[in-house]
């Protein structure tokens, strides 16, 4: 037996624990520069469908850095280039796009973060140094909202521009959501989630850093323990956190190319493993060396992959013309369907139940007849249309002012 009925019963324990957990949020899509990159692709989640959309507990753990789970690396990786647009979807309820983002109670800042990493594919890269802060929301006084307010408004979306002067290579970027409502009793509530990223750039800038992870934060802090019931608010709210990365303010910033080795716009859709991207040489700057741009070769949609759910790829069979062949190739289905499910982010359980009834039964339906002849369908992709985005790409407004400091 192929994990059906092991599946049927947890579908309907899932569908039992999300109404219970319905007040959380977790950060399931990417979308770069407009294109819906695929719920659970290329983003750091925890697998636990209970806990999938829970706020890191306590706020000194390591768990902050990319959230329960964050440390473990997924295999895809999305292509962007500096100066794209990121729009990040949130839901209460993981596996339906339907779902609210948040509910309305839990008002708060948001921020967003990036950090180079040598691998975005890599485990126990989160925690520690290396983040600068490309954007945040805190309390706009002239709406009389909260950055998630605005997120909620927004069809349960945030939209950043990753700066334009920053190194390519690959990067995580992570989304925090700050919930006050139960701050002023010791309970902030952190939403952190991770996204992997290649970055194709010119720009040579290297951003200060902090370090984010165990003991980053905690309640003697005063935006951790903000009353946002108070009337009227004790404002400017303290932000916790570094200021703000600016285009400009970066070590070593600038771009190195001449206008010879600009890096071409980078598609949105990942490249598969075969798709090749021509490395670009510097053709030179006075007092700069001349340098290769980097290409991406990690976390590419593998050559044979035809269906995606998340960062799990289902690969075709191999090709049969006898029973003999065609059970082989029915057993590789269903060998991939088992591992669906192991590795299904929480956004892709009834994904899995498509592979299976799509191609495996179908092959398995076709093993039964005389000399079957297959796969069906062979090399194409049925990966389900993943949906337009719903809300803005537009960047919400910086505030001007900032009172307080990391760690103050």
């Amino acid at each position: 037996m192929h994990f059906n009925s092991a599946m049927a019963a947890l579908l309907a324990a899932v569908s039992v624990i999300l109404p219970l957990t319905s007040a959380h949020t977790v950060m399931t899509t990417l979308f770069v520069d407009g294109v819906n990159q695929g719920d659970g692709v290329c983003i750091r989640m925890n697998n636990d469908a209970k806990t999938a959309n829970f706020y890191v507990k306590p706020v000194t753990s390591h768990d902050v850095a990319c959230g329960i789970q964050g440390e473990i690396g997924g295999a895809r990786v999305c292509p962007a280039t500096a100066s794209s647009t990121l729009t990040f979807e949130f839901r209460e309820q993981p596996s339906n796009p339907d779902s609210a983002p948040l509910d309305p109670s839990h008002k708060g800042p948001a921020a967003v973060y990036m950090k180079k990493v040598d691998s975005a594919t890599a485990s126990n890269n989160a925690a520690g140094d290396g983040w600068f802060k490309i954007w945040e929301s805190v309390y706009d006084e002239a709406a009389g909202k909260w950055g998630t307010e605005k997120m909620i408004e927004n069809d349960g979306h945030i939209s950043v521009t990753i700066p334009s002067d920053i190194e390519g290579g690959y990067y995580l970027a992570r989304t925090e959501l700050l919930a006050l409502h139960a701050a002023a009793q010791g309970d902030p509530q952190f939403y952190v989630g991770c996204a992997q990223l290649f970055i194709a750039s010119n720009g040579t800038a290297k951003p200060s850093t902090v370090s984010i992870g165990q003991g980053t934060y905690d309640l003697s802090m005063k935006g951790l323990t903000y009353n946002i019931y108070t009337t009227p608010l004790a404002l400017p709210y303290s932000m916790y956190g570094p200021p703000v990365y600016e285009v400009g303010e970066g070590s070593d910033s600038g771009i190195e190319l001449s206008s010879a080795g600009v890096v071409s716009t980078v598609t949105t859709t990942a490249l598969s493993s075969t798709d090749t991207a021509n490395s670009v040489v510097a053709t030179g700057v006075p007092g700069k060396e001349k340098r290769e741009v980097l290409v991406q070769t990690e976390g590419l949609k593998p050559e044979n992959c035809v269906f995606v759910n998340g960062n799990w790829c289902g690969l075709e069979v191999p090709d049969y013309n006898d029973q003999t062949s065609c059970w082989e190739a029915s057993d590789n289905c269903w060998r991939q369907n088992d591992d669906c499910w192991n590795k299904t982010q929480p956004t892709g359980f009834k994904n899995c139940q498509l592979w299976s009834d799509q191609k495996c039964k179908v092959i398995q339906g076709q093993c039964k007849e005389d000399n079957p002849t297959g796969p069906p369908n062979k090399g194409v992709d049925f990966t389900p249309k993943w949906p337009s985005l719903k809300g803005s790409m537009k960047v919400f407004t910086k505030r001007h002012w900032r009172l307080g400091s990391w760690g103050h």
